[in-house]
C-alpha cells in the first residue's frame, strides 16, 4: 500500500508541481490550498505525512502543525519556507515539526526528507508506516520487535522501573530515550551513564554527587547524576557491570528516594525514573553472586527485551535506507539507494554488532561513495577491503584468491551455500565443487 501525503500550499503551481513529483515516485497525493481545507480532509484521507508551506493566508503552515499535532501526535509534518522565514522554520522543529525544506529545492533534497520523514515519524507514540512501526527512533517490521514496542508504550506513561535488555548495538539507549520522550518526564533531564566504563571510585561519586573535602582532589561540591535528572529519567546502561558494594548503595537509593552525596551530612530526596540496560544475563549472575536479586526486582519492574538484528533481518533494508539518508545529509553527499543486489547482500551478512555495526558499516559506504546509488560492488569492496599482492606465482595467486573470496562469501552468508553461491552468481552445484576443491566446509561458518 502506498503512503498517502497530504500537501498544503496557497500556491497553486507548487502545489501541482509537488503532487507529479511525489505521484512519480509512487506516493498517493492530495491537496489542500489551506490550513482550514487541510485540517477538513484529514479525517478522510488519514495521512501518514503532511507537507505545508509555512506562510499562508487565514491558517499557516504552523497553526496547522499545532492543530494537527493535537489531533494526531505521532504524524510527521514537513514545513515549506522561504529563506526569509529560515529562523521561524527552525522554531518549529523544536516544537515537534519533522523538517523543513526552503525553496527552492531539488527532487532529490525532496525525496529524501519524504523518506526519512514516512521512516521515522516525528517521535511520540508508536505509529505505522504500511507495515513498518516506530517508536521515537526505533523503526521496524519485525513482529517480536513490534509487540516490544507496544509494550514500550504501555509503561512509557508510568513510573515503573524498567529494564532493557538485549546484545551490545541493539538500540538499548534509543528506546529508553523513546520511553523518556512519550512519557510524563518528557519536559525534564533524561541523563545516561555506562556503569561499566567509569572506574568504581569514580562511579560513587557521578551518581551520588560529592561535597567539597570529601576525599582528596574533592575542590569543589559536584552535583551527582540522580540529582541532575530530577524530575526526569536517569539510564544506568551496562548495569550488570555495577560494582556489587555499589549495588548495595543503588538500591538504597531507590527504596529511599533520598541520595547521599560523599561525605555529605544529610540526604537529598531524588524524583527521577530509571530505567537500566544491560547485555548481560542478569539472573545467572544472581545464581553466581554476582548481582543482587533484591536490585534486580527493583529495576525489573518491567522488563523489554530486544532481538538481535540477525533476528529480525526483515529489518536490515529499512535501518540501511534510514541510515544512508540520514548520513548522506551528514556528509553532504548525493548519494540517496541501495542497488537491489547491494541489500540483498546487506540482508546475507552476519551483523554481530547489531544495529551499531550496520549504520558504521552504510557510514563507512556513504563516505566512500561517488555515485548517488550504492551498488553491490562498494559493499563487496569494503567487506574484503584492498587486497595486497602477494610475491608468489599466478597460479598460486589464483587459488589463494579464490579460496579466500569462498571463505568471504560464506562469511556473509553466515554458511547459507544457496545465499554465497547466488551472491558469486554461480550456481549451487559448481560452488560445491569449489569448495570441494579448496576443503572448505560452509558448517563452520554458520552461526551458532
Amino acid at each position: 500500500m502506498a503512503s498517502r501525503i497530504l500537501i498544503v500550499d496557497d500556491d497553486a503551481d507548487l502545489l501541482k508541481l509537488l503532487q507529479i513529483r511525489l505521484q512519480a515516485n509512487g506516493y498517493e497525493i492530495s491537496c489542500a490550498s489551506s490550513g482550514e481545507e487541510a485540517l477538513a480532509r484529514v479525517a478522510a484521507v488519514r495521512p501518514d505525512l503532511v507537507i505545508t508551506d509555512l506562510r499562508m493566508d487565514g491558517m499557516d503552515g504552523m497553526a496547522l502543525f499545532e492543530a494537527l499535532h493535537h489531533s494526531r501526535p505521532g504524524l510527521p509534518v514537513i514545513i515549506l519556507t522561504a529563506h526569509g522565514s529560515i529562523p521561524d522554520a527552525v522554531a518549529a522543529t523544536r516544537k515537534g515539526v519533522f523538517g523543513y525544506l526552503t525553496k527552492p529545492f531539488d527532487s532529490k533534497q525532496l525525496l529524501a526528507e519524504v523518506e526519512q520523514a514516512l521512516l521515522s515519524g516525528s517521535g511520540g507514540g508508536v505509529e505505522a508506516v504500511g507495515n513498518v512501526q516506530h517508536f521515537g527512533d526505533v523503526l521496524t517490521r519485525n513482529p517480536a520487535l513490534q509487540e516490544v514496542l507496544a509494550r514500550a508504550q504501555m509503561v512509557a506513561s508510568g513510573d515503573a522501573s524498567v529494564l532493557i535488555s538485549g546484545e551490545s548495538g541493539t538500540g538499548k539507549e534509543l528506546l529508553a530515550r523513546a520511553i523518556h520522550r512519550t512519557g510524563k518526564r518528557a519536559e525534564r533531564p533524561f541523563v545516561a551513564i555506562n556503569c561499566g566504563a567509569i572506574p568504581e571510585n569514580l562511579l560513587e561519586s557521578e551518581l551520588f554527587g560529592h561535597v567539597r573535602g570529601a576525599f582528596t582532589g574533592a575542590t569543589r561540591d559536584k552535583v551527582g547524576l540522580f540529582e541532575a535528572a530530577s524530575g526526569g529519567t536517569l539510564f544506568l546502561d551496562e548495569i550488570g557491570d555495577m560494582p556489587m558494594p555499589l549495588q548495595v548503595k543503588l538500591l538504597r537509593v531507590l527504596q529511599e528516594r533520598t541520595v547521599r552525596p560523599l561525605g555529605a551530612i544529610k540526604s537529598l530526596p531524588v524524583d527521577v525514573r530509571v530505567i537500566s540496560a544491560t547485555h548481560r544475563d542478569l539472573p545467572h549472575m544472581i545464581r553466581q553472586g554476582e548481582f543482587r536479586e533484591d536490585l534486580y526486582y527493583r529495576l525489573h519492574v518491567v522488563n523489554l527485551r530486544l532481538p538481535s538484528l540477525d533476528a529480525r533481518r526483515e529489518d536490515i533494508p529499512l535501518l540501511a535506507q534510514h541510515f544512508l539518508l540520514q548520513l548522506a545529509q551528514k556528509y553532504g553527499k548525493p548519494v540517496n539507494q541501495f542497488a537491489p543486489d547491494a541489500i540483498e547482500m546487506l540482508v546475507g551478512m552476519s551483523w554481530p554488532g547489531n544495529i551499531r555495526q550496520l549504520e558504521n558499516f552504510v557510514e563507512q559506504l556513504v563516505a566512500l561513495s561517488t555515485m548517488p546509488v550504492i551498488s553491490a560492488a562498494s559493499v563487496q569492496s569494503l567487506v574484503f577491503g584492498e587486497a595486497s599482492l602477494p610475491a608468489t606465482s599466478f597460479e598460486e595467486a589464483r587459488r589463494n584468491f579464490e579460496r579466500d573470496y569462498l571463505v568471504q562469501l560464506l562469511k556473509i552468508a553466515a554458511g547459507n551455500v544457496t545465499q554465497a553461491a547466488r551472491l558469486a552468481k554461480r550456481n549451487r552445484t559448481d560452488f560445491y565443487k569449489l569448495l570441494e576443491r579448496n576443503q572448505i566446509d560452509p558448517a563452520q561458518f554458520k552461526a551458532s
